[in-house]
């Protein structure tokens, strides 16, 4: 990082964060028009108009709506210092769907669930909420305190597919390793301080 204050997030960490999770090649594929760039690049309009231009959804299970429930969740939960929060889940989103389709379509149910909840509740859709009823939206669902669990209740598959998917994806990647510090352990991914709690 240049700036103590900040931590901007590029492709590389995105191509880190899926080697974590076991997606090698396919991450790199995945990524291959970006390759050379350091993420300043518009991974967000591909996103948006997806892989072949088509109506197809971008990346499988994956739709444009739910990339944008994504990103917002993790600027909900990421520190408020990372930047190029957008193109990074786009990227990590991409090469995880891409290469592994059936969790993908774990990710695209949570985040339904998730995104139909908020509309219930709030009558408009999670990212339209501000930072505070975001935060106030995934506390009144039980995400904070559910134990992540892809069968478990709904909670719980939010927590697991979409919360510790984000937060583990930024702690996996070299910037998101170095804002924390290496003594964060891999796997365990930490996140802001409302859910850097471990279990009671």
């Amino acid at each position: 990082m240049t700036d103590s204050n900040s931590a901007k997030l590029s492709r590389r960490d995105a191509l880190a964060a899926l080697a974590a999770v076991g997606v090698a090649g396919g991450g790199a594929l995945a990524l291959s028009a970006a390759d050379g760039d350091d993420g300043d690049g518009d991974d967000a309009e591909t996103a948006e108009n997806g892989q072949d231009g088509g109506d197809a959804p971008p990346y499988g299970a994956i739709t444009a709506d739910d990339l944008t429930v994504l990103t917002a969740v993790a600027e909900t939960v990421y520190p408020s210092e990372v930047e190029g929060v957008d193109s990074f889940v786009t990227a990590f989103v991409r090469g995880r769907a891409s290469a592994q389709p059936d969790h993908a379509a774990g990710i695209a149910d949570a985040v339904g669930y998730l995104s139909e909840w908020t509309g219930a509740w709030y009558e408009e859709s999670f990212a339209s909420l501000d930072p505070a009823g975001r935060e106030e939206a995934l506390d009144r669902m039980g995400v904070r305190e559910a134990d992540p669990d892809p069968d478990g209740s709904d909670a719980a598959r939010v927590r697991y597919y979409v919360v510790n998917e984000l937060l583990f994806a930024l702690y996996s990647s070299p910037t998101g390793a170095e804002l924390v510090g290496i003594e964060n352990p891999q796997g365990h991914p930490g996140g802001t301080e409302s859910y850097r709690r471990g279990p009671d």
